[in-house]
């Protein structure tokens, strides 16, 4: 195989994008990783989009569209290495990171026909992904959300704060349990210690945190 990739999927405030810029640090100074590294931020795979100023969320179909494309693109990448030869991993092989992916899709749409879905994991999955779940402990989350924009919550009310806080919780305990019926293999990780690059030492090398 010529290609291996990972999905960053979990809540706002899991710590997606530290972990993101920890993987480019990490595949930058690894001597034998892949050359080739396609990496595409949620804004290029999630499902409300700020267009123009204005939020445009996707219907369940244009989603499973979006991602169908994303897909195709590294297929079709994957497919031109292999029809080169056998190389080396760092001269031909393929690594990518995908923001927001699969399980946004299942947690958006939970009552929906998961076939599409199903499919569009299984080419995940013959494509290497594994997918990293990001997650928080309840005791740390109303601290997590403040520390992102503080300005943001100095004039919150408490029931405003309640209230996100229990929807983190409640979307994330959607996420764990869609991952545990996705066919793409995936693994938790807690982020409350904020150790982005020892995360990062587990999701690419596959020990267990120090």
């Amino acid at each position: 195989m010529h290609i291996r990739g990972v999905i960053l999927e979990g809540y706002s405030n899991a710590g997606k994008t530290s972990v993101l810029k920890a993987i480019k640090r990490y595949q930058s100074q690894e001597e034998s990783s892949e050359r080739s590294v396609v990496i595409l931020g949620e804004h290029y795979t999630q499902i409300l989009n700020n267009k123009h100023g204005e939020y445009v969320s996707l219907t369940r179909e244009g989603h499973i569209e979006l991602l169908k494309e994303r897909v195709d693109m590294l297929k079709n990448l994957n497919e031109w290495a292999i029809q080169l030869g056998p190389a080396s991993r760092g001269s031909r092989g393929l690594f990518y990171v995908l923001e927001r992916f699969h399980l946004n899709h299942r947690a958006a749409f939970v009552d929906s026909d998961l076939d599409e879905i199903n499919k569009i994991e299984e080419q995940l999955e013959s494509l290497g992904a594994r997918c990293i779940l990001l997650t928080i402990s309840p005791e740390v989350v109303e601290e997590r959300i403040k520390s992102r924009q503080p300005e943001e919550w100095i004039y919150k009310t408490e029931e405003e704060v309640r209230s996100s806080v229990s929807e983190l919780l409640r979307i994330q305990n959607v996420l764990r349990h869609q991952a545990q019926i996705s066919r793409v293999p995936t693994i938790e990780i807690n982020t409350d210690d904020k150790n982005w690059d020892e995360y990062v030492r587990v999701i690419m090398e596959g020990n267990d945190i120090a």
